[in-house]
């Protein structure tokens, strides 16, 4: 995915522009913490390999940075072990196990082990998976019909709003990308305003 289809996701999509201020400002706090020697504290290192491979298949480095150093897999780790419930913290590591098995399935090795077009594929078929899942909540009886599916009942959809929300509320991602600034501009009430020319004629 390219980093224009990503921000055209994040546009349109329930991830940061839905976020209300002070979420936004828990999130940017969040990269604030992290440690500056990385300090994993739910994945494994072959967890943390594997995260890191699908944030930049998702955000990868191009002119300006991409997941991987925007420390993406980091903001992730740490989201797992801080804000999750148990249950949704299964749920996400069961389904990072499940990218290996498919991984396994298809061409006989880990996922981080596998070529960049083959890690591609996987992705490509997880997102067809998602939006056959959004499909089918769009069609289904009145009642049950929702935009897309909850983000704690799919895997990827949890995993793909994780790596857009680490990403965007990085600094490089939240200021180079967003173009917003951290700390806004001064405010200088007292400058004079230029004095305006009259038109010929006027």
């Amino acid at each position: 995915m390219h980093r224009r289809e990503a921000l055209k996701l994040l546009a349109v999509g329930s991830t940061l522009p839905a976020l209300p201020p002070h979420l936004l400002s828990a999130f940017r706090a969040v990269h604030s913490a992290l440690p500056a020697t990385p300090a994993l504290k739910v994945l494994s290192p072959h967890q943390d390999a594997t995260v890191v491979a699908m944030a930049e298949l998702i955000i990868p480095r191009t002119e300006t940075s991409g997941a991987k150093d925007t420390r993406v897999n980091e903001f992730i780790d740490h989201i797992l072990a801080d804000w999750y419930a148990d249950e949704d913290r299964t749920r996400f590591l069961s389904g990072l196990a499940d990218v290996d098995t498919r991984a396994q399935s298809l061409f006989g090795k880990n996922f981080v082990e596998a070529s960049g077009e083959q890690q591609s594929e996987i992705l490509r078929v997880l997102g067809e998976e998602l939006a056959q899942a959004t499909d089918a909540l769009a069609n289904a009886p009145r009642g049950y019909r929702g935009s897309t599916p909850e983000p704690d009942s799919n895997f990827y959809l949890m995993f793909r709003e994780l790596t857009l929300i680490g990403y965007f509320t990085s600094e490089p991602g939240f200021t180079q990308q967003l173009h917003e600034e951290i700390i806004p501009g001064r405010y200088d009430g007292c400058v004079p305003l230029p004095v305006a020319t009259p038109s010929k004629g006027a």
